[in-house]
Formats: structure tokens, C-alpha cells, sequence
């Protein structure tokens, strides 16, 4: 292969892997979904509120809703994050709802801005992988039902 060629193919892989994983940066303040209750601004405070484990409420797995979290991993998510442990851009997913609480994985799926800028678990995880998760404007339905197939894992 020659190597006019080998850049195209990387610049290629590059492109897909920008797009699959998002559209670019956006502003706290405009991050995620429309009508969104993690990012709205209290009245009289600058911290957005994040959800908490009184916002997200596990039973048996719902195997419906994990199939349609698998279908929105497939889309968005499988370009930086791998179902085993292993890192690909973002951390491996096997096992993460034994290493974090529900509401955490919840908040750096819909408020991944925040996370990044007040959690230290957050930052760390940026500092390993060193690229910032874009939003991926997801609903809190899509994102619950990322979860539920997080927990399949």
C-alpha cells in the first residue's frame, strides 16, 4: 500500500470515527436534548442539577428497552467504546454497572459536560483516554435504554 494511500485510508477512519461519535462540542448551557432536567440552571445558582439515585430506579432487566439501548450503542456508541473491557477511544463497557452507580453512568450519558467539569471520577477517566465524550443529545428514554443494555454486559 502505498503511502498516498495509507493516509486517505486513515484520514477515512478518522472522518467515521468523528461522525459516529457525535456532532462537536456545545456549551453546558445547551447540551443535550431539548427540555432536558439535567442541564437546566437552578434559579440563583450556576450548577446544573444532575440526576441522583432517587431519579433512576432499576427492577429486572427490561430486555425490550435493552434491545433498543443495544441499537443506540450500535449507532453512537461502538466507535469509541467496546462491549468487553477493553478501551477503544472510551472506556470498555463490560462490567461498568458493577464499577459505577446507576446516576452516574445516567449523568455522563446526558450531562457529559458537567461530569467532565465536576467530577473527579470524570476527569479521571478523560485524562486516561484523553478525548472528551461528545454530547450525543440523547433523551432520557435512549439513555436509560443505553443502560439497560449496559447491564446485559
Amino acid at each position: 500500500m502505498s503511502t498516498s494511500t495509507k493516509s486517505i485510508a486513515i484520514a477515512v477512519m478518522a472522518l467515521s470515527m468523528m461522525a459516529a461519535c457525535g456532532g462537536g462540542g456545545t456549551d453546558a448551557a445547551s447540551a443535550g436534548p431539548p427540555g432536558a432536567p439535567t442541564l437546566e440552571k437552578e434559579t440563583g445558582g450556576s450548577k446544573a442539577k444532575l440526576l441522583t439515585e432517587a431519579d433512576v430506579t432499576l427492577g429486572d432487566i427490561d430486555n425490550g428497552m435493552a434491545e433498543k439501548g443495544k441499537t443506540t450503542y450500535d449507532v453512537k456508541c461502538q466507535a469509541c467504546h467496546s462491549m468487553g473491557e477493553n478501551r477503544v477511544v472510551g472506556p470498555g463497557w463490560k462490567g461498568i454497572t458493577t464499577r459505577r452507580k446507576p446516576e452516574w453512568i445516567m449523568n455522563m450519558i446526558l450531562n457529559v459536560d458537567v461530569m467532565l467539569a465536576e467530577d473527579a471520577e470524570a476527569q479521571k477517566q478523560l485524562e486516561q483516554c484523553l478525548v472528551r465524550m461528545p454530547n450525543q443529545n440523547l433523551s432520557m428514554e435512549e439513555a436509560r435504554q443505553v443502560l439497560e443494555f449496559m447491564r446485559t454486559l
